[in-house]
């Protein structure tokens, strides 16, 4: 399928917006002020790009699809504020790309996600110190996951740590009638406020994020047998569980991130004497 001349590739989830409202309506929700220095996850057709470059004071954007970077280069040209990187994301270097065209200064995060790699795409950014906001459009299951609550079917990994550093909220969905080609999905546009430090206090990160693995990798399992997969002694796992005042008979979407936190840095001190 071709869309304005261009090939449009299923691998990378293309699709793309034109409507101008909806792409200002997105710009006006992710809240960018003239002075802001904004990156983007797929350019595209250059739309949403556009929209951002008439707003704010520089926008890096990162075009994987080599045909969509020669096309959009050419057109976004009349803007001195964007500059377009025909680059893989996972492989970037964010520390690089704020020192080198943001000043070395925080930064925000406005795209429409291609929605196969949403997930890795969002916790890369939440490891990068600059980035300060993201807003992104997502599948709409992927933005209930991400703001669900414990004990909800949509509470899982991807809400524990993408909670555990950002404020995050549905600001509004989208049918697949706004897209060409439209998906086979309902679309959200989720804000993530990035937190000043972590919602709570670990000792270690690594040993925080195994135990939340490890609970929800076996959701079915009561969370004293789910976390046998750690590779500690019992005696250490039926401890920690009275020393967190948590019964054993728990599962691990009934946790919050708290609680979460309580288990891992109890299990820290307990492997440590």
């Amino acid at each position: 399928m071709k869309v304005k001349g261009v090939n449009v590739k299923k691998k990378w989830g293309q699709n793309f917006i034109f409507d101008k409202n909806i792409l200002a309506k997105i710009v006006i929700a992710s809240g960018v002020a003239p002075e802001d220095f904004v990156l983007e996850i797929g350019t595209g057709l250059g739309t949403l790009t556009e929209e951002l470059a008439k707003r704010v004071k520089k926008v890096v954007s990162f075009e994987i699809d080599r045909e969509l970077y020669e096309a959009t280069k050419e057109k976004l040209n009349i803007y001195n504020n964007v500059i377009i990187m025909n680059e893989d994301i996972m492989k970037a270097d964010l520390n690089r790309i704020a020192n080198e065209y943001f000043e070395g200064k925080p930064f925000k995060v406005v795209a429409n996600l291609p929605y196969y790699i949403t997930s890795p795409i969002i916790m890369m950014l939440l490891e990068c110190k600059f980035v300060k906001e993201i807003t992104v459009l997502v599948q709409k299951e992927v933005a209930e996951r991400i703001c669900a609550l414990p004990g909800t079917k949509d509470y899982g990994i991807l809400t524990v740590f993408i909670n555990f550093k950002a404020k995050p909220k549905i600001l509004f969905n989208l049918p697949p009638s706004v897209f060409v080609p439209p998906p086979k999905v309902d679309s959200s546009l989720v804000k993530l406020e990035i937190l000043d430090k972590p919602l709570v206090e670990v000792k270690d990160e690594a040993l925080f994020s195994n135990v939340v693995k490890a609970a929800f990798g076996q959701r079915r399992k009561v969370l004293s047998n789910a976390l046998k997969t750690l590779g500690l002694p019992k005696e250490i796992i039926d401890k920690a569980f009275t020393l967190s005042n948590l019964s054993h008979q728990r599962r691990g979407e009934t946790l919050s991130i708290e609680e979460f936190t309580a288990l891992a840095n109890v299990i820290y001190d307990l492997t440590k004497q």
